[in-house]
């Protein structure tokens, strides 16, 4: 049965983004004072296999690609969405389809992305028909704490950077209980860690 993960790139404190220029934690201009999150995405000398234009460490390649090759369908909440310019009617995934969770209407999703306006169970089980034996990766952190909350997650991967940012934009949101995780893998490289977690149930 295919697999439902998230892989994000976060500080040693959490955050995915910094602050914004004004002190707001939210990072609808980009990723506030924190780019060096995702250096490691082009500070290498290995191309990705997947991506175009990503130049990773050999170990990172690795990882990256991997995580890339595992993916049938994404699912992305939608302040994700968003800042991310709707990833200009596509997808950030070079061939798996993106399924977008609102509760409300979104005028900007095209004819190659799925809204879901049900919650985030059904926007999963969608992605999941669409992915086949593949796996549904999942973006941003509301989704991800809404699918924890509501057991759906199998996997974490954390691209832990070696910086404490003191603030910004934490990935998990509150949740009403402890979820526990069982460390698969951890592999080191220049300028990141790649923590591959399974969530303990």
């Amino acid at each position: 049965m295919s697999k439902v993960f998230t892989a994000h790139a976060v500080s040693v404190d959490g955050y995915i983004s910094g602050r914004t220029p004004d002190g707001g934690k939210e990072f609808g201009s980009g990723l506030g004072d924190a780019p060096m999150l995702f250096d490691w995405y082009f500070d290498g000398d290995t191309q990705s296999q997947m991506f175009d234009g990503f130049k990773l460490s050999a170990p990172s390649a690795r990882v990256f690609d991997g995580i890339a090759a595992r993916v049938g369908a994404a699912v992305a909440g939608r302040t994700t969405y968003e800042h991310s310019s709707h990833w200009g009617g596509g997808s950030p995934h070079p061939t798996a389809p993106l399924f977008v969770l609102s509760h409300r209407s979104a005028p900007g999703i095209s004819a190659d992305q799925t809204l879901v306006t049900t919650g985030v169970e059904d926007a999963i089980a969608a992605a999941r028909e669409a992915a086949g034996d593949k796996d549904v990766a999942l973006m941003g952190g509301g989704l991800v704490t809404e699918a924890l909350k509501a057991g759906l997650v199998d996997e974490v991967i954390l691209h832990q950077v070696p910086v404490l940012l003191g603030g910004g934009r934490s990935f998990f949101r509150e949740l009403p209980e402890h979820v526990r995780f069982r460390l698969l893998a951890a592999v080191p490289a220049p300028g990141v860690t790649h923590l591959h977690y399974e969530v303990v149930r």
